[in-house]
């Protein structure tokens, strides 16, 4: 392969590698592609300087919290110290912004004034790839709410005055539950904030975003939905890889490979996942992509289409690995991809510049399927 604590307080009481070296030239349909930066992560990792830094409000300005844990250091009595650390500060926040509720803006409900809660997509790294209404909306926000793959670019452009939290979840560890996402939002929507929920790629797409919707919808809190670019659109544009093309392929699936228990097993694939003129976009799939390699494989889609596996994408530490589909799963164990990596499955995958095997064999499978 060639290199080019305390006790638990929930928040309803509120009411609201470094990778290793290159590995050397082996096959040549599998191909591994480094940017100079990625040795640090473009994003917050749950326990980072980062996210303790930006949150400092409210962990009363504590650089990090963690240092002075009185608990043993596993992930949930981390997060219930985390959350305990937070409370008084939540708690503070909302009487302020309570007493200013009568003469701030805001829709009616009864006789007073709740906030906003906006959901935005943040796209799937690059700072330039924002809206300007979601830049607009980020920079007059009370409150940011943000996940872990909102990139620390995009965080670096929130107003001065406004206050972030980290909700970000990851493999074993999730900072707050959905519920508590949810009664955050709540709580200060009802308090009169004008709150931001940011989310990487688009909210609706793979982000839980239909569901907060759903909450404070049922509960009479307006909300709107600012879409960003999807993973999938701007990591395929950043390789040139077109997800539908004329003759190539006709459609465009995307698929979690999320296991709904946390096992090996993605998600049911359906036999029609497996069609060769489609092209097929895989988020959180790593853990499971062994079993959906097989079972593609096994539902007639042929061992050599063309596929990419992206980590970081559109990032400078972006790492990209093109492999033939019976490969894929042994050259991103090879290359050492972790989380978030998103994975390209068809034969628009040879489209793009970057497809080792040679232009030539790309634009002949071009001219073959419109023949």
């Amino acid at each position: 392969m060639a290199l080019i604590k305390p006790p638990s307080l929930p928040i309803p009481q509120l009411h609201f590698s470094k990778p290793s070296s290159p590995p050397t030239n082996s096959s040549s349909c599998s191909h591994f592609i480094t940017s100079s930066s990625h040795s640090h992560s473009p994003f917050t990792e749950k326990h980072s300087i980062n996210r303790y830094k930006r949150d400092s409000w409210v962990f009363k300005n504590q650089l990090d919290p963690l240092s002075s844990c009185p608990v043993p250091p596993d992930s949930s009595s981390i997060r219930d110290y985390d959350i305990a650390l937070q409370l008084p500060e939540l708690k503070k926040m909302l009487e302020v912004l309570r007493e200013k509720r009568e003469s701030g803006g805001g829709g009616e409900r009864g006789d007073r004034k709740v906030g906003d809660v906006y959901l935005v997509g943040t796209g799937p790294g690059d700072p330039e790839l924002l809206t300007l209404k979601a830049m607009r909306v980020i920079q007059s926000a009370d409150l940011l709410l943000y996940d872990r793959l909102v990139s620390n670019d995009v965080l670096d452009l929130v107003g001065q005055n406004a206050r972030l939290l980290y909700v970000g979840k990851t493999a074993g560890y999730h900072s707050r539950t959905q519920e508590e996402i949810h009664e955050l939002l709540l709580c200060f929507a009802e308090a009169g904030a004008t709150v931001v929920r940011l989310k990487g790629g688009d909210p609706l797409v793979f982000g839980r975003g239909g569901e907060e919707m759903d909450f404070l919808q049922q509960q009479g809190i307006q909300v709107k939905v600012i879409p960003g670019i999807t993973a999938a659109s701007g990591i395929a544009a950043e390789l040139g890889i077109p997800l539908t093309h004329r003759g190539v392929a006709n459609s465009v699936r995307f698929l979690t490979g999320h296991s709904q228990k946390g096992g090996t097993d993605p998600l049911f694939v359906a036999e029609n996942a497996a069609d060769p003129d489609s092209t097929l976009v895989v988020y959180m799939g790593l853990s499971t992509l062994p079993s959906l390699v097989m079972k593609l494989m096994h539902h007639g889609l042929p061992h050599d289409t063309p596929a990419a596996a992206v980590e970081r994408g559109t990032t400078p530490q972006q790492r990209i690995v093109f492999a033939e589909i019976k490969d894929l799963a042994d050259s991103i164990a090879s290359a050492q991809l972790i989380s978030p990596t998103l994975i390209i499955i068809g034969k628009v995958v040879a489209l793009s510049p970057l497809w080792p095997i040679s232009s030539k064999d790309a634009s002949t499978l071009v001219e073959a399927r419109q023949i």
